[in-house]
């Protein structure tokens, strides 16, 4: 739902997340005008309050207290109302640069001192995905029939890696009255055309393909093909294990949202036990990534994850020339600098491309 604010609701939304942030305390209108120049009084201030609360921006922790973000109202902040902070993002590259350039360090080593770094100036627990170097692009595919209606691919890799796949045939008036001849020639075919489209591209490649434009004589084929590839990628999913760097979680623990013991307890044991399940959080396809947007920022309820529900997650992904290989993130409370933490992601991101190039 498409939510329009007028400039003064834009500018009393835009006070209360900042005081919000900066304090951990609900916002009341006496703070806005003591601390902000709004130059209204505090009634029109109330009123804006009023609705923003109504439109599900702000809402009141208890009947007495002041004014607190709700999710949508950070939303609103972060797409709207804010920038990155050029001058920290220079400050974090440049901060890079000095400390990281030296030429006999490993890559690991490059990547943790870079996770420490940025967990010490965002003061939020980062993560850095370990880069995927092998790109597993493709080199063959195999259409075969099993048995009646089903059917396995085979997939081999540039470094000679091989999946299989078996899906179910769609069925058409045509392939029902195939024998398994013409069957066979049918597949043999449909191979010869995944081959031509596939040979030499990447996963990440096939998975932003439009499979509802394939030639006329496969257009029965589309969405057997979608399904059947999308299997492929899952596949050759790089098993995320031990894959993630993580630092900073020692800070972050000291914010006032994180003084429930179950609470950390079970964010302790997501970055530790369970690194597989934030995977696809931090590194995603380009496929699912926001269209148009460099940095992704899923907020509090955005998150799929029980255990950070109530935070924020900021990553970008670094590249190796064109292709993506990893991603780098910072994870914290929803009450968090997202001017800065958005900075700080995208330099990193931008330092970690160029320092693998």
């Amino acid at each position: 739902m498409q939510i329009h604010l007028t400039d003064r609701q834009q500018q009393v939304l835009w006070a209360t997340v900042r005081h919000y942030i900066a304090t951990a305390e609900p916002v009341g209108s006496k703070a806005l005008v003591d601390e902000y120049n709004l130059s209204v009084s505090p009634a029109t201030i109330r009123n804006a309050m009023g609705v923003l609360e109504k439109a599900g921006l702000l809402y009141q922790p208890h009947t007495s207290a002041g004014r607190v973000p709700s999710d949508s109202g950070y939303r609103i902040y972060v797409d709207q109302l804010i920038t990155p902070s050029e001058p920290l993002a220079r400050q974090v590259e440049q901060l890079l640069q000095d400390r990281l350039q030296q030429k006999n360090w490993s890559l690991e080593a490059l990547l943790q001192g870079a996770a420490q770094i940025l967990a010490t100036i965002s003061g939020y627990i980062t993560l850095i995905t370990m880069p995927q170097t092998r790109t597993n692009k493709l080199r063959h595919l195999q259409l075969l029939q099993i048995e009646t209606g089903r059917v396995m691919l085979i997939v081999v890799t540039e470094h000679y890696e091989t999946q299989s796949v078996l899906m179910q045939l769609p069925q058409t008036e045509n392939n029902a009255q195939l024998d398994e001849e013409i069957l066979a020639r049918e597949l043999q075919i449909l191979s010869n055309f995944l081959n031509s489209q596939l040979r030499g591209r990447s996963l990440s490649e096939i998975a932003s393909l439009d499979w509802t434009q394939v030639d006329r004589e496969f257009q029965q084929y589309a969405e057997f093909l979608k399904n059947l590839l999308a299997e492929v990628i899952l596949r050759f999913q790089p098993s995320a294990g031990t894959q993630i760097l993580i630092r900073g979680v020692s800070e972050v623990l000291r914010q006032p949202e994180f003084s429930e013991l179950q609470q950390v307890q079970t964010l302790i044991h997501l970055l530790e036990e369970e690194q597989e399940q934030l995977w696809p959080l931090i590194f995603e396809s380009p496929a699912s990534k926001q269209l148009g947007k460099r940095v992704t920022v899923r907020i509090g309820a955005e998150n799929t994850l029980e255990p950070i529900r109530t935070c924020t997650l900021i990553s970008a992904t670094y590249r190796q020339g064109a292709m993506p290989v990893g991603s780098v993130g910072v994870l914290g409370p929803t009450r968090m600098v997202y001017e800065n933490a958005i900075a700080v992601v995208e330099a990193a991101a931008d330092y970690l491309s160029e320092a693998l190039s």
